[in-house]
């Protein structure tokens, strides 16, 4: 029987870590798998030995505030690694701590396996490097990821990306018009402001104001809101009703909703390249505090920030950064998306070169093997 470690401290990770524990289980009945997660690990079946849902710490300071915490919590991973000898060590994304655990793991003679590894291509390029040196072995997610680990000597393997497994439509687009209440008849706009509190106050009022721009124009366009379930739904219509323009918001069957959607407007993330999948085309808009954003740009040193558009290489959808952030270039750039236009079309079918490039399905169980394998090897 092998024992995996997995160490995770987002959301995020939680998921995908019960994906793979899910997938290793399957592989290997028996297997034992314990470590830091949170409830979808634990549903999963994983022994948790710290739970992950006081880490949601974002920002330098509220880092910086909280490092003894971080060390402490490092050292009882560590006293743990060496108490149970697991055959092999997964870390997944949360990169500041996860690379500061990898070499101690390794001082320890545990192989480490890295899935969603620390994003070099997008900035500290040279970290590709110095996770080359502390890890064994990289689980890549995008092939210009791979690209550039292996450029930087890592034995790395990109097994594909686990969301094209996840975001399948349950419902034909007949169903789904009738589920949520649309007209098929009229273009369906989908407002995507985020899913923290912060994100959802810096951006939806610009949304909003562009929608009733777009109303102008075209004044049967249906405009809908999916509600992420750590946003009060009585914040999202306080702030609705300030604004002379009807959203239906929604609470499941999001993938149903973008399947159907003749274009979006987003927040930069995940959820453009949910869309992308989906093939939606979407306005992606970012805006942050003046001084975060200028540090940002100096370390970030590359063209695009969607994760559609770094895929494909280029700019197929449009984004808006900071002071191009406004109602009038919002509303401009949605319009041109909608099917009826030249540029919809041709986005629709950049976006099924994306769908492609992420790799074929069975992402996580490929992902699970290469755990397994480096598992073997101790």
């Amino acid at each position: 029987m092998h024992k995996v470690m997995i160490s995770v401290g987002e959301a995020s990770g939680d998921l995908h870590g019960a994906s793979i524990a899910d997938a290793l289980k399957e592989l290997e009945p028996d297997i034992r798998i314990f470590g830091m997660g949170g409830q979808a690990m634990r549903k999963a079946g994983v022994e948790i030995v710290h739970d992950i849902a006081d880490l949601g710490i974002i920002g330098f300071v509220e880092v910086v505030k909280n490092l003894p915490r971080f060390f402490r919590l490092r050292d009882e991973l560590i006293d743990l690694m060496k108490k149970e000898q697991p055959d092999v060590l997964l870390v997944i994304d949360y990169p500041d701590f996860n690379m500061r655990l990898a070499p101690k793991a390794r001082e320890l003679g545990i192989p480490v396996v890295s899935y969603i590894p620390p994003s070099a291509w997008a900035w500290r390029k040279g970290r590709a490097k110095s996770v080359a040196k502390i890890v064994d072995k990289i689980a890549s997610i995008f092939p210009f990821e791979a690209e550039v680990y292996q450029k930087a000597g890592a034995d790395v393997e990109f097994v594909g990306h686990p969301l094209i497994d996840i975001i399948k439509p349950s419902l034909d687009k007949e169903k789904a018009y009738k589920f949520f209440g649309i007209n098929s008849n009229h273009p369906v706009i989908l407002l995507l402001p985020g899913s923290r509190k912060h994100e959802i106050e810096n951006l939806l009022p610009v949304m909003l104001k562009s929608a009733e721009k777009i109303k102008l124009i075209y004044p049967e366009c249906q405009f809908i809101l999916p509600v992420a379930s750590t946003i009060s739904q009585e914040m999202l219509q306080g702030m609705i009703k300030q604004y002379s323009v009807n959203v239906k918001l929604t609470f499941e069957n999001t993938y149903d909703l973008m399947a159907i959607a003749d274009s979006a407007i987003a927040a930069s993330g995940t959820v453009t390249l949910e869309a992308a999948i989906l093939g939606l085309p979407t306005v992606v808009i970012y805006k942050m505090a003046a001084m975060t954003y200028f540090i940002g740009r100096l370390l970030v040193k590359i063209p695009n920030i969607s994760l559609p558009n770094i895929v494909a290489g280029k700019r197929i959808i449009p984004e808006l950064l900071q002071y191009e952030v406004n109602a009038d270039n919002i509303a401009r750039e949605t319009l041109a998306l909608l099917p009826s236009s030249e540029q919809g079309e041709k986005v629709r079918k950049e976006l099924l070169v994306v769908k492609e490039k992420l790799g074929a399905g069975g992402a996580v169980k490929r992902a699970a093997q290469v755990v397994l394998n480096a598992a073997k090897k101790r």
